[in-house]
């Protein structure tokens, strides 16, 4: 032992460490971490054990709203939709306004893109293409459509797996802007129900709601007012689920004008009819122009061949060649019908794969 140990007289006693294992030692923090490893352990039991029991992340909502000239109310729009919505992304899509539509919404907190080209069509392919969300709600920056309905139509798609929810106008023969445009809708949602099947009470209607799905897998093609036709047909076509929840439907601001035309505007409708008519149901397309151009050859031809018979005749050779040639053009168009009907088989079965591609709102 060295002089300098003896000096300093004997080593105190150390404590002894405890054994008990039911007194473990008091770490700083160890009943917190503890906590943490136990709720991790548990969200990986149910992640691997129960999928269902991981609380799915909220949806994106994008409030999507073209506008054309509509100062007076796009405020307005903007801030009962972000106080109906709270979490909702509001997005103003100026169609080639000459007002002040842009600031005003910028002013609200809306987000503002442009597109030049005018016509709603052109607008809504804009929108479906630039914004990216999960559930899309889309309507006018008129004001005419309540905002507080808004989590009704983005519930349907969350919650019930639609893909498409229509605000139906409940009020439209009382708040018409125009004589006319009610009966107008009217005739034109019957005329749908007789070409395209599937009925639908307000095929007009500019208040939706649709799923990622429908939007990613909707082509977009019309340019004007007829893209709400054009919408609805894409349900009718791909079998999708759908709903219409009749919403209120209020007058337009003062200082806000429609951008309607009845007669230009109805013309379009038809022509659009018309033209997805040929598209998704060629064979009753050519099949009734067929049938038109056979029967008037039949008419046409009836009373030749009542003269040939009595007298073995045929004093009208002009006639007979008319006939010939209308009854060749219906035979050709019948063909062309029933060749397109199976290619437009074959581009239903595309786009549906590409609807199927994409998870359901509830997948």
């Amino acid at each position: 032992m060295s002089t300098n140990a003896l000096a300093a007289g004997p080593e105190p006693e150390r404590p002894a460490l405890k054994a008990d294992p039911a007194e473990p030692a008091s770490w700083p923090g160890a009943e917190g971490l503890a906590r943490t490893l136990r709720e991790a352990a548990q969200t990986m039991r149910a992640a691997f054990g129960d999928p269902q029991a991981v609380k799915r992340a909220a949806p994106r909502v994008a409030v999507i709203l073209p506008c054309h000239n509509e100062a007076a109310a796009i405020g307005r729009v903007v801030r009962e939709f972000k106080a109906a919505l709270p979490e909702a992304r509001v997005v103003v899509f100026d169609n080639a306004s000459s007002d002040d539509t842009a600031e005003v919404a910028r002013a609200a907190g809306a987000e503002v893109f442009f597109e030049k080209r005018p016509g709603k069509g052109n607008v809504v392919r804009r929108m479906f293409a630039d914004i990216d969300a999960d559930i899309y709600l889309m309507a006018d920056g008129d004001g005419t459509y309540d905002a507080a309905s808004a989590p009704r139509l983005v519930a349907a798609i969350a919650e019930n797996n639609i893909d498409m929810a229509i605000g139906a106008r409940a009020e439209i023969f009382d708040q018409a802007h125009r004589p006319g445009h009610a009966l107008g809708n009217l005739l034109f949602n019957r005329l749908y129900v007789a070409l395209f099947g599937a009925g639908f009470d307000d095929i007009f209607s500019g208040y939706r709601a649709f799923s990622r799905r429908f939007v990613k897998s909707f082509p977009a093609l019309s340019s004007g007012f007829e893209i709400e036709t054009e919408l609805s047909v894409h349900a009718s076509q791909l079998r999708l689920p759908t709903v219409e929840i009749p919403l209120p439907y209020g007058k337009r601001e003062d200082g806000s004008a429609s951008k309607l035309r009845t007669i230009r505007d109805g013309a379009r409708i038809l022509r659009t009819f018309a033209l997805l008519l040929k598209e998704t149901r060629p064979a009753l397309f050519f099949g009734s122009l067929a049938a038109a151009t056979m029967l008037t050859a039949i008419v046409l031809a009836a009373p030749i061949f009542a003269t040939y018979a009595e007298t073995g005749l045929v004093p009208r050779l002009p006639t007979v060649v008319l006939c010939t040639g209308l009854a060749l053009a219906a035979a050709l168009m019948g063909m062309c019908g029933l060749i397109l009907d199976s290619l437009a088989r074959a581009r239903v079965e595309q786009k549906r794969i590409l609807y199927l591609a994409m998870a359901a709102p509830r997948g």
